[in-house]
């Protein structure tokens, strides 16, 4: 009998998550903050089985303050792939400025995370200055991985100027809402040819599976794990959560009908009279 392996593609290829020419096991990218303490940060990153970790500039010590406690104390660099972020911006001057400081703060890596906010209240992303920041970011050698609104517009032009990953919002930022408009993340998966990753708004592990059924290539998360009552049980849930929805995409789910149709055939059934002779 030929079973697929849960790690292959249908056409026998290994099923990684490729971004900037890297390949990854793990769909789930993880925060790194909101958490009790760095004990916890950790045992919920290895429960989520994440390899990526985000990481935002101007709120985690990764040795700017040499005299505090550093997160890569317990995440480090040789173990995961730290993505520094630039939560807390609000233009694109700023967003530049403090992914120029990660980068020498992690001994050049390229690998960044955008985001620019209109404002504090909704931290919904603010696509012009968005759109500058990412020009300026890839001109400069980094690879940008890109917070923006679910437009298929946007991430399309994202994806011109050079970006490696978009990553449309679900809902708010950590609000828990799921994912609110799923037309538009299937617009925006059917046009691109680079990773797309669901950042924003994912609540619990049935929001997580759902993206990754729609055919996302990864879920990127924080507050729904470190929120949760149980962290780490719930990094577990996530981890699962991503594998099956990914398991389900691959498989291709059944259409749907407006008729119901029985497990069963009924083609050659055993049936019986009213006498109880059984007949085939």
């Amino acid at each position: 009998m030929n079973v697929m392996n849960e790690n292959m593609k249908p056409d026998g290829q290994p099923d990684v998550l490729t971004i900037a020419g890297r390949a990854y096991h793990s769909r789930l990218l993880v925060g790194s903050g909101k958490y009790r303490d760095l004990a916890q940060t950790r045992e919920a990153t290895l429960a989520a089985g994440a390899e990526i970790i985000t990481v935002a500039i101007r709120r985690v010590n990764i040795g700017q303050d040499p005299n505090a406690p550093s997160l890569l104390d317990v995440l480090p660099p040789s173990e995961f792939t730290i993505l520094p972020n630039t939560a807390g911006c609000f233009n694109a001057k700023d967003a530049v400025y403090t992914l120029q400081m990660a980068r020498e703060l992690l001994g050049g890596r390229n690998l960044v995370k955008l985001e620019v906010l209109g404002d504090a209240t909704t931290l919904f992303p603010h696509m012009p200055e968005t759109l500058k920041a990412a020009e300026t970011l890839v001109r400069d050698g980094f690879d940008v991985m890109v917070y923006c609104s679910d437009d298929p517009i946007q991430a399309r032009i994202l994806q011109e100027i050079g970006c490696v990953a978009v990553m449309p919002l679900a809902s708010l930022i950590g609000s828990g809402m799921g994912i609110l408009n799923p037309w538009n993340l299937s617009l925006i998966i059917e046009q691109a040819t680079v990773p797309v990753l669901v950042d924003a708004g994912v609540g619990t592990a049935s929001d997580a599976a759902i993206a990754m059924e729609l055919g996302c290539d990864g879920v990127l998360m924080n507050t729904a794990i470190a929120g949760a009552r149980d962290p780490v049980r719930m990094a577990r849930a996530m981890k699962h959560a991503v594998l099956a929805g990914r398991d389900a995409y691959l498989a291709g789910r059944m259409p749907k009908r407006f008729a119901a149709s029985p497990s069963s055939p009924v083609d050659g059934k055993i049936t019986g009279d009213v006498s109880g002779n059984v007949t085939a």
